[in-house]
């Protein structure tokens, strides 16, 4: 079984490979956007557009909940990944080991203060009086299931890591087909009749069967994870500063979409004083379409990690060189496509979320998702230079990328936008920092493929 791993990344024609890893990422990532999606489409259509509001309230801490996992999972696959590549056994049981002990603190920790805290968080985050009862009843039960949460997060990434992307891909659909079928009898009144809160438990729920079946697949003979489960205290101290380096990107990727949430919800208070529930509603609604459109990109550098971190490891500079160049053509095919859908089904979009027909969610709505959207022109290049950092271990690289547009520029971008346009000048945002950051991602992605390509002649000049 090692050995037919170490081939799949290390030998079978990469294009071949990249294929066969990306397929069920991808596939994975579709389902689990998809949950999301119908989670906000049966809250929409149940219990109203302003409840949609709720669920964009409380997204900042599921993100940064995500965010820790990512850091965490993409953290330690790195590191397994490299020594897999050189057979450093040790390192890889290590490796997954301490992100175990990470996951689990962390989420502890996140929903005590959350729990606590929980009312003031919600202000903080951009509630209002009209929408601050629903964002508690599903914050509150989505912070009692955070540690499967946050583990299933990490067991998909060292899954792949391995090369068996197959089970992270089963265990994305499980969660995701369970939530589906809980969604409708926990929230509406032919059911369980418990609303928003239904949603929450609904999720809760699908998360732990997600996490249950991958961490059986994890412990089984057929994994090179090397978990012991009479072991799993031995916790590496050193590596969780290596784990958190290489992963922090990620984090700062994600906990800022979670700051961006937070920053949108108020200047929307700010400039709608009257009724901003429903513009609340329709950035959530957005937020869910883009990452439902966005997720088959993430796929495919979530299959192309792997490939990336074991030929790095392996210093097999030509594969890696082909590998990134083909993820690269198919991720700018990609984000054309999802550009012309979203310009021309917008309106078609926003229909799934509301049987209430309310004039300012279908109007400007619409408008808002068209204005986003024409920033995935050049997004793809942004999201294919920060992986690659991360799986090479270029900890920095891949923070500058990911600060790029979530920092550097979208902040200080929407304040300015907003003080002339509006509310409109959010929407507008999205849009130029998209562009901007994915330009400059371009500009250093060409520099570093030629830099690539000069090592491949020196390589086999010294091994010839």
């Amino acid at each position: 079984m090692e050995d037919k791993r170490s081939e799949l990344l290390g030998t079978k024609d990469v294009k071949k490979a990249l294929i066969e890893l990306t397929i069920p990422a991808t596939f994975a990532m579709i389902v689990t956007a998809l949950y999301n999606l119908v989670d906000t489409i049966f809250v929409g259509r149940g219990v109203g557009d302003i409840a949609i509001g709720a669920l964009s309230i409380a997204n900042p801490v599921q993100m940064i909940v995500m965010a820790f996992g990512l850091m965490i999972g993409i953290g330690a696959s790195s590191i397994f990944s490299r020594a897999y590549g050189r057979s450093d056994k040790e390192t890889m049981r290590k490796s997954v080991n301490t992100a175990i002990f990470m996951g689990i603190v962390l989420s502890i920790a996140i929903a005590v203060l959350g729990i606590i805290f929980l009312d003031e968080m919600l202000y903080f985050f951009g509630a209002t009086e009209g929408n601050i009862e629903y964002a508690h009843e599903y914050l509150f039960y989505i912070l009692i299931g955070l540690i499967p949460f946050s583990l299933s997060v990490i067991f998909n990434n060292l899954a792949r890591a391995e090369g068996r992307a197959k089970i992270a891909m089963i265990s994305m659909i499980i969660g995701a087909g369970v939530n589906i079928i809980l969604d409708p009898i926990f929230i509406y009144d032919w059911g369980l009749d418990m609303g928003v809160k239904g949603a929450a438990i609904a999720t809760i729920i699908a998360k732990t069967a997600s996490f249950i079946y991958i961490f059986a697949a994890s412990l089984s003979n057929n994994s090179n994870l090397n978990i012991k489960l009479r072991k799993l205290h031995q916790v590496d101290v050193k590596m969780v500063g290596e784990i958190t380096a290489i992963g922090f990107p990620s984090f700062v990727r994600n906990a800022l979409g979670a700051v961006l949430v937070i920053i949108v919800n108020n200047l929307i208070k700010k400039y709608v004083p009257m009724e901003p529930e429903i513009y609340i509603s329709i950035f959530g609604v957005v937020n869910r379409l883009l990452m439902f459109l966005m997720m088959p990109g993430f796929g495919l550098v979530q299959g192309l990690q792997p490939i990336v971190g074991f030929n790095f490891g392996a210093k097999l500079y030509q594969r890696l060189y082909d590998v990134i160049d083909y993820a690269k053509k198919l991720m700018t095919i990609y984000f054309i496509s999802i550009l012309a859908i979203s310009l021309i089904f917008a309106k078609q979009l926003f229909l799934l979320f509301s049987n209430e027909q309310n004039p300012i969610f279908m109007t400007a709505g619409p408008a808002a998702l068209r204005w986003v959207s024409i920033g995935f022109i050049l997004v793809g290049f942004q999201i294919i230079l920060s992986s690659v950092y991360q799986a090479m271990g270029y900890a920095v690289r891949s923070f500058l990328v990911a600060m790029s547009r979530q920092f550097i520029l979208f902040i200080p971008l929407v304040f300015i936008f907003t003080s002339v346009w509006g509310v409109a000048g959010i929407w507008y945002t999205f849009m130029i920092s998209d562009i901007l950051a994915g330009l400059l991602s371009f500009i250093v992605y060409e520099y570093e493929m030629r830099d690539l390509k000069r090592k491949i002649p020196i390589l086999h000049q010294t091994t010839g």
